[in-house]
């Protein structure tokens, strides 16, 4: 029997140079659904779960840092059909493509945003804002992209609720009043270690 550590590395909580994260999402891509399935991989479902409050079936909405696709199906499950993906690493963008749930897809590079202000009402960042991810600085860039009444849709696991800086641009972003919460709740992330997530929703003012 495989220690669960060895599915999930250890280290994927803490912060590290972009080149890599890349090489961790590189390595991991074949086994990635695998892997968070057999630990009880919760977020993408309840992200799925709150937005129909929020954003009609037919919106466009812009999956950035799609990963292998996993928030894509969730969506899709939903009866989201407007989907369009982005991901830094080529190996998972080419799992996620492989789904089929998305219209588009396309490569992206780290900290590039080169899609339009307003061009996609809802953009979600199901786990990508978050400790050994992207930096809490992603934040702020992506709610720029947001037109009046847009969403952001993300994800603070609990090692990100821990670390400040992360707090600090969630604050700071509805301080400046750009942004208010729409939506925040508590809930299951990743069972087998007992860990949780916040899903947020952020609307543009």
């Amino acid at each position: 029997m495989s220690d669960k550590k060895d599915v999930m590395k250890p280290q994927l909580w803490t912060p590290r140079p972009v080149e890599e994260t890349m090489q961790v999402y590189a390595d991991w891509a074949a086994t990635y659904d695998a892997d968070v399935g057999k630990r009880g991989y919760h977020t993408p479902d309840r992200i799925a779960a709150a937005l129909p409050d929020f954003a009609e079936t037919k919106t466009l909405m812009l999956d950035f840092g799609c990963g292998t696709g996993l928030s894509g199906l969730a969506l899709r499950a939903k009866g989201y059909d407007r989907l369009h993906g982005t991901d830094i690493s080529p190996e998972m963008l080419a799992q996620a493509e492989a789904r089929g749930v998305y219209a588009k897809t396309w490569l992206s590079e780290p900290g590039a945003l080169t899609f339009g202000k307003g061009t996609y009402p809802v953009i979600l960042a199901v786990g990508v804002i978050s400790l050994g991810a992207a930096p809490a600085d992603l934040l702020s860039p992506l709610v720029d992209k947001l037109d009046t009444g847009g969403l952001l849709v993300f994800s603070y696991n609990d090692p990100t609720l821990a670390d400040q800086s992360y707090i600090n641009a969630l604050d700071d972003a509805v301080a400046s009043g750009r942004v208010e919460v729409a939506f925040r709740e508590h809930g299951a992330h990743l069972d087998d270690v007992g860990m949780g997530s916040d899903v947020i929703i952020l609307r543009a003012r």
